[in-house]
């Protein structure tokens, strides 16, 4: 009984790392159809929070993790797609502090 239950959770730990892996190519890959929140939700997964910069920053977001490294953004509007410089900007920062 004990095995089939570390066998079960191995595969599921073993699916979720290969999910990440699969968002962090598909970044890579750069696609037209990238949305903020699929880029949102693979900063969370990475150890990143999204830091709206107050009342007054308006369409300007930051993506902060605990090493005090940002990522500055603007939200998309009035799609939810980003533009390829911003894809560019995520990439960079993210082999620079070699998180990918």
């Amino acid at each position: 009984m004990q095995l089939k239950i570390v066998a079960k959770y191995k595969r599921r730990e073993y699916n979720k790392i290969g999910k990440l892996e699969k968002e962090i190519e598909r970044l890579k890959a750069k696609p037209k159809d990238y949305t903020y929140e699929e880029a949102k939700t693979l900063l969370n997964k990475l150890g990143f929070y999204e830091n709206n910069k107050g009342r007054t920053s308006g369409s300007r977001v930051e993506f902060c993790n605990e090493k005090i490294q940002k990522i500055e953004i603007h939200k998309p509007h009035p799609s939810n797609i980003l533009k390829p410089y911003q894809i560019k900007i995520i990439l960079d920062n993210l082999k620079e502090w070699e998180v990918i």
